[in-house]
Parts: structure tokens; C-alpha cells; sequence
């Protein structure tokens, strides 16, 4: 890990962000812990992933598939390891979290929609580029609100991602 994590509790400015971050998300992640070291950036960090996760009107399993998907294309393997029990949490099943473990392509198991979905999130974070072909696939199951929101999701994720490997924080 490039930038040490401020532990909780050990610097009495923060304690209030501290509080913040833990009511949401139950602690204080070593994630966190480094993004503490610039408390305008956490705070903002906070503010658009709770947004992506709790107020999001994708479901949550499609949501968490999502998410994974974004770490395994991008290497993230603490991203990849917070997600997974969240996803199964939320019903995604073992055998869709297997169908995007290969970077190199989509595995069989997910239903149509997912397996949209999961093509959007390879676009947008490889080639950033979404062909009209593939936007209108994806309209086909969502409409303009959860169109943005998975999005959203898919570029917050990489934002997430790219950070964690820049970082190497594996865990």
C-alpha cells in the first residue's frame, strides 16, 4: 500500500467524518482509512458511492455483478474480494460471480439482461466508447433513469478500482 490508512480514532479532527462513514457502511475500511488522509476527497467519495449503492434503482444482485465485473477488468482484487459477499448477499448466485472472472470474456449463466449489462460495463470500461447498437440493447431493458444509474455505477466502480490498483492496496 503506497499511502498508510489513518487508523480510526487516532486523530480527533476526523472523528466526526469517521462517525459519517461508519453509519453508512458499518466501518471504517482500510479503504477509507487512506482516503482520510484528504478529508474534502472522502467525504465526496462517500457521498457518490453511498448515492451508487443505497439509491440506486438497479437491483442490487445486477448492481454487485456489475461491480465485480469492473474489478476483474481492471485487476482490483480488494474490490473484487469486498464485492462478492455482497453480491451472493444479495442474491447473485455463484455461478454468474464465475461468468466474470475471465477478463477475456463473459462466461455462460447470466440471463439476457445481465449479460447486457455486463457488455456495457466491458465497453465502457475498455473502450469507453458505447456503440448505438449496444445503448439501445441496453434501453431495451432500462429504462433513462436506470440507464444512468448503471452507468454511474460502472464508472464509479472503475473510479474505485483504478484508485485501489494505483495504490496497490490488494486488501
Amino acid at each position: 500500500m503506497r499511502i498508510a490508512p489513518i487508523p480510526p480514532g487516532t486523530r480527533p479532527e476526523l472523528a466526526e467524518q469517521e462517525a459519517q462513514i461508519a453509519a453508512q457502511r458499518g466501518r471504517v475500511s482500510t479503504l477509507y482509512q487512506v482516503l482520510l488522509n484528504s478529508p474534502p476527497m472522502a467525504h465526496g467519495w462517500e457521498q457518490l458511492l453511498t448515492a451508487v449503492r443505497n439509491r440506486s434503482t438497479l437491483p442490487a444482485d445486477l448492481r454487485e455483478l456489475i461491480i465485480i465485473r469492473v474489478a476483474v477488468l481492471n485487476g482490483a482484487t480488494y474490490e473484487y474480494e469486498a464485492h462478492v459477499p455482497i453480491a451472493l448477499k444479495a442474491g447473485a448466485t455463484e455461478q454468474k460471480i464465475a461468468a466474470l472472472r475471465d477478463p477475456k470474456r463473459i462466461g455462460p449463466g447470466l440471463g439476457d439482461m445481465e449479460q447486457v449489462l455486463i457488455e456495457l460495463t466491458d465497453t465502457m470500461t475498455t473502450a469507453i466508447e458505447v456503440p448505438a447498437a449496444l445503448y439501445e440493447r441496453v434501453r431495451g431493458f432500462l429504462d433513462e433513469r436506470q440507464t444512468v444509474d448503471a452507468m454511474v455505477t460502472i464508472g464509479a466502480y472503475n473510479m474505485v478500482s483504478r484508485f485501489l490498483v494505483a495504490l496497490e492496496m490488494s486488501h
